[in-house]
């Protein structure tokens, strides 16, 4: 109930949704007060489109990558006994394929994950539940790492449905074996809370970042607005969101 709720939220606070029921409260507006719901109106409309701006994506996105890509080299065993790696979302049964599929975002994970493995011979968890009555995310991460990548998943967290939960079932599953020192595998621009939360899950965290975005806005048809630009810049503010969410249960 409640991640459902953080999520119906989230939807709203968010663009385009935010922007569409800003445009509307300034509809309302301008029936009494005609110059101040056009003003509303017109920087709802304004903010989509600023928002749409591969620049301004560019510069949200970039906020939040503040961790380097790593090596495997900068992953010794003294520092680093396993890799953990989140779920980015797994999509319904595909039907050319008639099972569960991963989402690009959590796709683009594993196979780091997997390569970082490969290179280390570090073991893996897999960690995410099931969102909609499908399979729980890890275990069709697992099969992807398994039989696509050639990898091999030693954990499955099964029950976790947000970053938090994610970090404290996982944190209990390696403990139980011996191991408090982990690679981080995200995105990079989901590694700033991520890494926080591990830690306060009790565990020594390596940030292990991938599929960076910030700095692409350099061609000149990403000068243009696109709804991928659109759609980053929701990424972002949603993680803000979460980053603001996270410290606001620290202070407490």
């Amino acid at each position: 109930m409640w991640f459902a709720l953080k999520k119906i939220l989230s939807a709203l606070l968010l663009p385009p949704v935010s922007s569409i029921l800003l445009a509307l409260v300034g509809l309302w507006i301008a029936r009494y007060h005609r110059r101040t719901g056009i003003t509303v109106v017109v920087l709802s409309l304004l903010s989509v489109l600023v928002l749409s701006w591969p620049p301004v994506s560019d510069a949200l996105v970039r906020s939040l990558e503040r961790y380097p890509a790593v090596v495997p080299k900068d992953l010794p065993s003294s520092k680093v006994q396993a890799i953990v790696v989140l779920g980015g979302g797994a999509d319904t049964v595909a039907p050319e394929y008639g099972v569960d599929v991963l989402s690009r975002g959590a796709r683009e994970r594993v196979r780091y994950a997997v390569y970082l493995q490969q290179q280390t011979g570090l073991p893996i968890l897999a960690t995410g539940g099931s969102t909609g009555g499908t399979r729980a995310e890890a275990l069709v991460m697992k099969d992807v790492v398994e039989r696509e990548f050639r990898g091999r998943v030693r954990w499955t967290e099964v029950e976790s449905l947000d970053t938090r939960s994610n970090a404290e079932r996982s944190a209990v599953l390696l403990k139980a074996a011996g191991i408090e020192r982990i690679a981080l595998v995200t995105h990079g621009w989901h590694m700033v809370r991520a890494a926080k939360t591990f830690e306060r899950a009790g565990l020594q965290v390596l940030p292990a970042p991938m599929g960076f975005k910030g700095g692409q806005a350099r061609k000149l048809y990403r000068v243009l607005p696109r709804a991928s630009a659109l759609a980053d810049s929701s990424l972002a503010l949603h993680e803000w969101l979460g980053i603001l969410a996270q410290h606001g249960s620290l202070d407490r």
